[in-house]
């Protein structure tokens, strides 16, 4: 009942607000566009002033301004857009006219024009100038600086800027993290949606799935106003693709390029293209339209080392000395080879309708990402029970069990998104809004994995350390050795929607001389997610079918001797051609697929109030902002049953829906204060959220329930894996004090502080104790775990050279009085460039010390220090046309894990080098 009240008391004022706002008599407005000398490029960021009336506005995409009631009269407007001179034109108001001007800088001069016309300072000082004259503390990458770095898709454009960090996947940048935060307390929007995750468990959304051709731009907001979702803990990630007023009508380009993978010797293709075009219509009126295409192939491999279940402790008698020692020896170590096509498949249709006093718009964007993977695995299984000998950090193990399996299988993500609307000016208000639809979906049709059983056999290791040397006795390399014992078919369908309205009204007003805007709006979003798992699990039935029956020769793996591999094809047609004669396990059948499922749902109320103020110098943002949230879930409590006693075995499946609600009241600052054109610092205090993962909110239970009979006593043992529905969200208080100064011509040079206290941070953990789960004997489950801090500094320097030269360099350095996940103490980037009219390169470092991942066998996991180099190398045939040579990893760095310490590999995984050639067109 407050809720409703308070949703009714904030609709009402917003509407008071926007019916009552109009001046009894109107002024004139001033509105226009800035451009380049010859009108063919839009200057986004470009800081447009009235010093005489101390008002100030900074361009939109489209180069766009405006400033409402001005009196009649001459006015001095002042145009400052980094890498040009400051320009003043005078304009003047007659008779309350609205007066709508183009303005060009540049002159006679030819800097600026240099400037636009070549890549990497074009795509810099776009980008600086949005990120100088910005409220919060922003970061951004333009659509000419994604193409200036070797990267492969979006999220690996990201890592280049402060304070950023990427999760890597088969050694390319999927989830992007801000901060030392874990990716899945970060917001991601395209074109201000908020797009769901394709994946079943998370929020994070896997940013490889975004082609780089589709985007206009890409800008971090690591503070946040009451008028952005409070969902973002690290920050905000926004995705803006292109649109037909960015660009000069008619304007054109294609890209076409190939790829070598050095690992897997494989070439794979990419192709892109965009068009936009405007018209000018009676009445003032414009229509632009902007599509783009993108496909791109991608063929590569990696080798990697496991030991799955960490290491462990055996008393044993050392051959050499006769002493008894304490090892530190492996469980299981596997070999795997991996075989990987992933595609990717991109749209967009943009189409933008302006008036003299409304802006309409409709925004698309849909992805397809598709994952087709084979992989082969050995898993020597070592235990203490079969431990012959060990001498010297050298183990061998009798009757020893190793298998052999698969995994076949193809992976679809989709994203789409759509948002419609528009801007309209009433006076001194302006109005927005918006809905917007957004779906992700990831389906796995089909996927076989099959596991071949090899027995008595001597395995062993003879070295620890980042790839431990495996030994084996000639009988682990005869297929004919491991018999086929079972096999998991698997056709999982992930979907993710959401549904999102918008209203926002803002008007301008003087108080106390000072220029000022007050804000306030509200958005509803309506989000539904499930996992729709179908698992079916087949252990006999297979007529003693062995691997020799789908033998491939020798794997060419670089980590050592991986003996024989299993063919895919024959093995998928031996599955089939004989499905209808294996035998399935009802109850590990039931248990995956019930087990797995589940659906939850997600509505959110945000209503918001701020003002933005100019005084003089400073420019302060305050404000609230309120979030309900009605969360809703549905799965299984699945329970087997194993009675030796009774000799019983059966599977319980028994529905458990649960539903909370919960919400926040979020008061943000942010102040800025300029102390020149060159320099200014920012302050800002903020309370942000996170919601939990859908994986540890679902509503599921998995629980074993054993009893047999041992000497005549009779014994239970009752263990539970369970969601937790009843989570609490994160909660951020966060502070950022920073200082920036632009010397002359294009560059920056930054420092910044900042700190976040995060509370009910959300822990994996054993919970029989707790009251709620009597006669179990061990019961996991995440919980909301205390609360957690971090304190970083993030410092940057940019500069371009009028020699050509251009350097960058940035580096965050983190502290967390807790291990929080994905969390590394120092990341950074170094680029060196030179760039002339025929020729731009670039050499770029980037390094992530090492972060802790998880705990496993009471010990923690860690990724190690990456470093990685990259090229990038164009030459210019004319203005419009130029070659490109890129070299991705050039130093072949791995992904390394290790348990507790970097002598006990925990993964290790080898991806080689990729080097691209390619020709990229465009008319403008």
């Amino acid at each position: 009942m407050q809720h409703t009240t308070f949703r009714k008391s904030i609709l009402g004022l917003a509407c008071g607000l926007v019916l009552s706002g109009a001046p009894a008599h109107a002024e004139g407005d001033l509105s226009g566009k800035v451009t380049s000398a010859d009108t063919s490029i839009v200057l986004e960021g470009a800081l447009v002033e009235i010093p005489a009336l101390n008002l100030k506005e900074v361009t939109s995409r489209d180069g766009r301004f405006r400033f409402h009631n001005l009196k009649d009269g001459l006015y001095q407007v002042r145009i400052t857009y980094l890498g040009a001179e400051t320009k003043t034109f005078p304009i003047e108001i007659k008779n309350g006219e609205n007066l709508n001007t183009q303005l060009a800088m540049g002159g006679t001069e030819a800097a600026l024009e240099e400037l636009l016309v070549v890549g990497q300072r074009a795509s810099q000082a776009s980008a600086l100038n949005r990120q100088k004259n910005a409220k919060r503390v922003t970061s951004i990458v333009s659509a000419d600086a994604i193409g200036q770095f070797p990267d492969q898709n979006v999220a690996e454009s990201l890592q280049r800027l402060p304070g950023m960090f990427i999760q890597r996947d088969q050694g390319e940048g999927r989830f992007v993290g801000i901060r030392g935060i874990d990716p899945n307390l970060n917001n991601l929007t395209i074109n201000g949606v908020n797009i769901p995750s394709p994946e079943s468990g998370v929020r994070s959304v896997a940013m490889d799935v975004i082609p780089s051709e589709l985007v206009d731009s890409l800008e971090v907001s690591k503070t946040v106003t009451p008028d952005m979702d409070a969902d973002a803990v690290g920050g905000s990630i926004e995705v803006k693709s292109l649109s037909g007023l960015d660009r000069p009508a008619n304007s054109f380009s294609f890209t076409g390029q190939l790829s070598q993978s050095q690992l897997r010797d494989e070439t794979s293709p990419k192709l892109s293209g965009s068009y936009s075009t405007a018209w000018d219509l009676q009445g003032g009126n414009r229509f632009a339209l902007a599509t783009a295409v993108s496909w791109a192939e991608r063929k590569f491999g990696s080798d990697n080392m496991e030991v799955d279940g960490g290491w462990g402790h055996y008393d044993i008698e050392d051959d050499t000395s006769g002493e008894e020692v304490e090892i530190f020896s492996a469980e299981e170590i596997e070999q795997r080879a991996y075989w990987i096509k992933r595609e990717r498949t991109g749209l967009a249709l943009n189409l933008d309708y302006q008036t003299a006093d409304s802006d309409y718009y409709l925004r698309t964007l849909y992805s397809v990402f598709s994952d087709d993977e084979y992989r082969l695995r050995n898993e020597y299984k070592l235990s203490d029970g079969n431990l012959l000998s060990y001498s010297d950090n050298a183990a061998q193990f009798i009757d020893a069990e190793m298998d052999r399996d698969t995994k076949d299988r193809f992976e679809e993500q989709k994203i789409w998104s759509s948002v419609l609307g528009g801007e309209t000016r009433v006076d001194s208000w302006t109005l927005e809004y918006s809905v917007s639809y957004a779906k992700s979906s990831e389906d796995e049709p089909g996927a076989v994995e099959a596991d071949f059983k090899g027995e008595e056999l001597q395995l062993g290791y003879t070295a620890l350390g980042q790839t431990p040397t495996l030994t084996q006795s000639a009988n682990a390399h005869d297929l004919a050795n491991f018999e086929l014992d079972e096999i998991i078919w698997t056709n999982n369908l992930t979907e993710d929607d959401e549904v999102s309205f918008k209203f926002d009204a803002s008007h301008d007003f003087v108080w106390n001389n000072h220029n000022a805007t007050f804000k306030t709006g509200m958005k509803y979003r309506s989000r539904e997610k499930f996992l729709e798992a179908n698992v079916t699990v087949f252990d006999g039935g297979f007529n003693d079918a062995t691997g020799a029956d789908f033998a491939l020769a020798e794997v060419d793996w670089g980590l050592g001797s991986f003996g024989p591999g299993i063919n895919r094809t024959p093995l998928r047609n031996f599955f089939n051609s004989n499905l209808s004669g294996f035998e399935i396990n009802d109850l590990d059948t039931t248990i995956e697929s019930s087990g797995a499922s589940y659906e939850s749902g997600e509505d959110i109320f945000a209503a918001y109030a701020m003002l933005d103020l100019d005084l003089d110098k400073w420019n302060i943002i305050v404000g609230l902002r309120y979030e309900d949230t009605q969360f809703t879930t549905s799965g299984n409590r699945v329970e087997l049953i194993v009675d030796d006693v009774a000799d019983i075995e059966e599977v319980v499946v028994t529905p458990w829906n649960v539903e909370k609600d919960y919400d926040h009241l979020l008061p943000s600052l942010n102040v800025r204060y300029d102390f020149n054109d060159k320099l200014l610092a920012r302050f800002a205090y903020t309370q942000t959220i996170a919601r939990p993962s859908f994986e540890d909110s679902a509503a599921f239970q998995l629980i074993a329930n054993e009893t047999e009979e041992d000497d005549g006593e009779i014994e239970t043992v009752v263990e539970a894996e369970v969601g937790n529905p009843h989570l609490d969200p994160y909660e951020s208080q966060n502070l950022d004090l920073s200082i920036e100064y632009y010397p002359g011509h294009i560059g920056i040079l930054s420092a910044g502080l900042f700190y976040k206290d995060i509370d009910n941070f959300i822990v994996l953990t054993e919970v029989q104790d707790n009251g709620q789960w009597d006669g179990f004997d061990e019961v996991l489950q995440p919980v909301n775990g205390g609360s957690a801090s971090i304190t970083g500094i993030e410092l940057a320097w940019a500069k371009t050279f009028q020699n050509g030269l251009l350097f960058s360099a940035n580096a965050t350095f983190t502290d967390s009085d807790d291990a929080l996940p994905n969390q590394a103490d120092r990341v950074g980037n170094l680029a060196i460039g030179y760039e002339n009219n025929q020729l731009s390169a670039r050499l770029t470092w980037s390094h992530k010390s090492e972060s802790f991942q998880f705990d496993d066998q009471d010990a923690p996991v860690y990724e190690d220090v990456h470093n990685q180099l990259d090229l990038n190398v164009k030459y210019y045939i004319n203005d419009n046309m130029h070659l490109y040579v890129n070299g991705v990893n050039l130093n072949d760095e791995p992904l390394y894990l290790y348990h507790n310490n970097s002598r006990y590999a925990y993964q290790y995984e080898t991806y080689g080098r990729t080097f691209e050639i390619g020709f990229s067109w465009n008319s403008f």
